[in-house]
């Protein structure tokens, strides 16, 4: 992981997830990119060219002047540190922006579904996860004491889901984490007996690993009326670090994790989750 991007709208929840990667940078040696939204209002860009110049320019120089006073953080000091001020106004553009600046990793803060943030509220933190192509990190508090060493992977055990889970894995090498694979059996139409669990999952890890699965692996099967509610309370349970989440974007995961399930537990669950695009 060479490059972090992280953005902010200057609130606490922006500087929770950029003090999460800061933590990353220093163990990774890596470069944090911090953008910041503008968002220019129609009025401003409908005006004649040198009122919107103008306007344009303050507002530019009003961005500047607050990352100079939000970026003067002793958490980011000896961190290779960049900067950059964005007229996008659709969440969806920042997996573009990470895209650009070949970001391994977005980290985002979100306050969730009762905040009253500027720019990160729930559905904000739901437009970014469903789009973007780079795994996607969500922070909702103060983790001064972040860490990788307990990883809760929510996981379906389908084949095509391979890709994903590898990437995952790769990610997660360099922290050396204890790693579980979460099953997550649902009454009702979902339901599935333990053998046919258990096919699933031996099948998906004799293909992922060809036979051999690592150590640092685990496999839980738990029972819940949601896959939201098993996972976290799996998580809690066990004293997770971050909930893991693959995520197919707008058509949902596959079999069990129906609907938006990816982008509900990232907007609920006050654990950091992350995200990889299947």
């Amino acid at each position: 992981m060479k490059k972090i991007l992280v953005p902010v709208d200057f609130s606490a929840h922006s500087e929770y997830a950029l003090e999460v990667a800061a933590n990353l940078a220093k163990k990774m040696d890596a470069e944090i990119i911090v953008v910041h939204m503008l968002g220019l209002s129609d009025a401003i860009l409908t005006k004649d060219e040198s009122q919107e110049f103008m306007e344009a320019k303050f507002y530019m120089e009003l961005a500047r002047k607050r990352f100079s006073e939000f970026l003067d953080k002793p958490f980011l000091k000896g961190i290779k540190l960049s900067e950059t001020v964005q007229n996008y106004k659709i969440f969806t553009e920042i997996g573009e922006v990470a895209k650009e600046h070949g970001a391994d990793l977005i980290v985002m803060g979100s306050h969730g579904t009762s905040g009253l943030s500027e720019i990160f509220v729930g559905s904000n933190t739901e437009k970014v996860v469903r789009s973007a192509e780079t795994p996607v990190l969500v922070i909702k508090e103060s983790r001064p004491q972040f860490q990788i060493k307990k990883v809760v992977f929510a996981f379906d055990f389908k084949i095509e889901s391979i890709a994903a889970y590898h990437r995952a894995l790769s990610f997660f090498s360099p922290f050396k984490a204890a790693i579980t694979l979460v099953h997550v059996n649902l009454p009702g139409i979902n339901f599935l007996s333990s053998t046919e669990i258990s096919k699933d999952i031996q099948a998906f890890l004799r293909t992922a690993h060809h036979g051999d699965v690592p150590a640092h692996i685990s496999v839980e099967n738990v029972c819940d009326y949601s896959v939201e509610d098993g996972v976290y309370n799996f998580a809690k349970e066990n004293k997770a670090d971050m909930i893991v989440i693959p995520t197919h974007g707008r058509s949902g995961l596959s079999h069990f994790f129906k609907g938006s399930i990816g982008e509900d537990i990232a907007n609920h669950v006050q654990l950091p989750v992350m995200t990889f695009k299947i």
